[in-house]
């Protein structure tokens, strides 16, 4: 018995490898984007009856920072240039970061955004370069380090 198209789409997770990352205005590609994380703190609260009632806990935010991973493959062209003038500046910037999927209705569309990954402070802390083998033909992966804070989630 086959599941319509619709049915699969409702209780099927999204597949992982359709996203896009933009920063600021410019999009960027990236092969694996790792460290979303958004966390909360527990504040446990005590008082003169805990004993007998027990604590009272409690959740809140507050945006620290912390680390994001970005690879991606070099290719000569104006990506590449953004990336190093970003390594060069000290401005942190406002990131998107946007998993897709097939367009509901026509899959000949574009991809639309299902949720997207919003970072309103990011600032490149460590570029690592590529080993280099004479002797290997894998493609060349950098690897960025980013510090991020400022992560809000929305469903589209």
């Amino acid at each position: 018995m086959s599941i319509a198209v619709a049915d699969q789409r409702a209780s099927f997770p999204l597949a992982s490898f359709a996203y896009s990352v933009t920063v600021g205005d410019v999009a960027m590609s990236f092969s694996e984007v790792s460290g979303l994380v958004r966390e909360y703190e527990l504040l446990t609260y005590r008082h003169g009856l805990s004993f007998w009632e027990g604590g009272s806990s409690t959740k809140f935010r507050y945006d620290k920072f912390v680390p994001l991973t970005l690879k991606k493959g070099l290719i000569a062209g104006a990506g590449c240039k953004a990336v190093y003038q970003w390594l060069d500046a000290v401005d942190k910037r406002n990131m998107r970061i946007s998993l897709c999927d097939v367009h509901p209705t026509d899959p000949k569309q574009p991809l639309v955004e299902m949720v997207s990954w919003r970072i309103q402070r990011a600032l490149i802390v460590k570029l690592e370069a590529p080993s280099l083998q004479a002797q290997s033909n894998d493609a060349v992966i950098e690897t960025l380090t980013l510090m991020a804070s400022g992560i809000s989630i929305e469903t589209h």
